[in-house]
């Protein structure tokens, strides 16, 4: 009788979740509020699709399924969104933007139950968001003097603006956000400092507001480049006494690149500071360029570019990279190889989107050892099967800062190699795989408190479920424990 009882509650209960239509409230909100809403809202990239409510979800539902699932047609053979062109099996990286198979089911779920609001009481918290920033409040907002006009005549237009500094320390800084103020205009942008009034002669020469500088700065001194912007960017802020500088005194001139537009436009671009008090910096941030500009990509062809750096002098903990090609680019690798033939996996771009690119930061430091070699391939197909080439019939394409000229630049950044450089996190504490008790790094402590939510010995949040599925199959088990304790080992 008694197991007749246990088989009838199971049966019953399992019939009462069949029964049980999926709805926005309690499944979907989570997901569209946690993964969609921080770019489809005011003022930023997706403002054009407002994801913030059960009614714009409702109205977009055929939209964003399309953009979730996988067309067979596409040519990227990802989903569009959420937008994350490297591959996650060849190496982790920062804040990874994806939905699992089982997210992506349930949302298909939901519109086919009929796409149901359920109790909005039951709703997933809204988070917050901080206005005129994607990652917090600045410290210092640069604003332009005046709006820039962008002509439309579809053609390229690059324009410097100087900022001045009245400040007489070094300024450290975490992160350095810029903000467009036409995200269809502008193409990408670059910052770097100069001596005080070294480009004023050059803002004086030009009638209009910021001065005309296709190809370069114009000026004969300047720091390595300090932070930038492409489609789709949103920077990382150091932490863990990291930081970049702007020299004591020093102007901050930025590149705006605008792309070819049909219509008459203008531009009022913001630039966010965020700082770090001089004596919290424990490591200043360097960098070094990895780039060709004798590339030639020959018509109706794959072509495949190559660069390495040898023999690297002294042991550096790499801590960013920005692979940038423009519309003939197909893919990109970067790694390292060892005096003793380890490698070192950097990022892998299978199918390069010009829509979408991004300052990449590993999910803790790379140690390269001295005497290794960094290598770098870009693949560019300047065939008709590419359907963003520019050109038809497909003709030479040289290096140019042009969007239809392509480049291969590859800047990475590093500090000088500590011992203990590959267990720190470049990401917010809670976003370290595998660190359920978020204390920066990744250690028998999160096994145990693993194992035992395994055994429902232990609560989790969601979040730390999210972060416990250290091998992202969906599902936290011993699978994951395993992959975690070789991790550990292997540091």
């Amino acid at each position: 009788m008694k197991n007749r009882i246990i088989k009838l509650a199971i049966i019953t209960s399992f019939v009462g979740s069949m029964s049980a239509n999926v709805n926005f409230s309690e499944d979907i909100s989570p997901i569209i509020y946690e993964n969609c809403t921080e770019c489809h809202r005011d003022g930023e990239i997706g403002a054009f699709l407002p994801l913030t409510n059960y009614s714009q979800v409702f109205n977009n539902q055929n939209w964003i399924a399309s953009a979730i699932s996988i067309p067979d047609d596409y040519r990227h053979g990802d989903p569009i969104m959420p937008p994350w062109p490297p591959d996650r099996e060849y190496s982790t990286l920062v804040s990874e933007r994806f939905l699992s198979d089982n997210q992506i089911q349930l949302f298909l779920d939901w519109i086919d139950d009929g796409a149901e609001q359920g109790d909005p009481s039951l709703e997933h918290p809204f988070p917050e968001f901080s206005e005129g920033s994607a990652i917090g409040e600045p410290d210092i907002v640069l604003s332009m003097e005046e709006s820039t006009q962008i002509q439309g005549n579809y053609q390229d237009y690059y324009r410097c603006f100087i900022f001045e500094f009245d400040s007489n320390e070094d300024i450290y800084y975490s992160a350095i956000e810029v903000r467009p103020g036409n995200n269809e205009a502008v193409h990408h942008s670059v910052i770097v400092a100069v001596p005080p009034g070294s480009a004023d002669d050059l803002d004086a020469e030009d009638d209009q507001y910021g001065y005309e500088c296709f190809g370069g700065f114009g000026v004969t001194e300047m720091t390595d480049l300090l932070g930038g912007y492409a489609p789709g960017t949103k920077p990382n802020k150091w932490s863990n006494g990291l930081a970049q500088k702007i020299p004591a005194g020093w102007d901050l001139l930025v590149q705006m690149h605008y792309a070819p537009v049909l219509e008459d436009m203008e531009d009022l671009t913001e630039i966010n500071i965020f700082t770090i008090e001089n004596d919290l910096v424990e490591r200043e941030i360097q960098s070094f360029t990895m780039i060709d500009p004798f590339i030639v990509i020959p018509p109706h062809e794959i072509t495949e570019v190559y660069n390495t750096i040898e023999d690297v002098p002294f042991d550096i903990s790499v801590v960013s990279f920005f692979p940038h090609s423009h519309l003939l680019g197909d893919s990109w690798e970067v790694y390292a190889t060892t005096a003793s033939n380890d490698t070192i996996s950097f990022i892998r771009i299978n199918n390069w989107d010009f829509d979408w690119q991004n300052y990449y930061y590993p999910e803790y430091m790379l140690h390269v050892p001295a005497g290794s070699t960094i290598h770098a391939k870009a693949v560019y197909d300047n065939t008709t099967n590419n359907p963003d080439n520019p050109n038809n019939p497909p003709q030479w394409v040289f290096w140019g800062d042009g969007t239809t000229d392509e480049m291969f630049f590859l800047p990475i950044l590093y500090v000088p190699y500590e011992e203990g450089d590959e267990s720190i996190p470049l990401g917010d504490p809670e976003s370290v795989s595998g660190d359920v008790n978020y204390d920066g790094s990744l250690n028998v402590i999160d096994v145990v408190l693993i194992v035992n939510y395994i055994l429902d010995a232990e609560e989790f949040l969601n979040d730390q479920i999210f972060i416990a599925d250290f091998n992202e199959d969906g599902s936290v088990d011993i699978l994951d424990i395993v992959e975690i304790v070789n991790y550990i080992l292997s540091l």
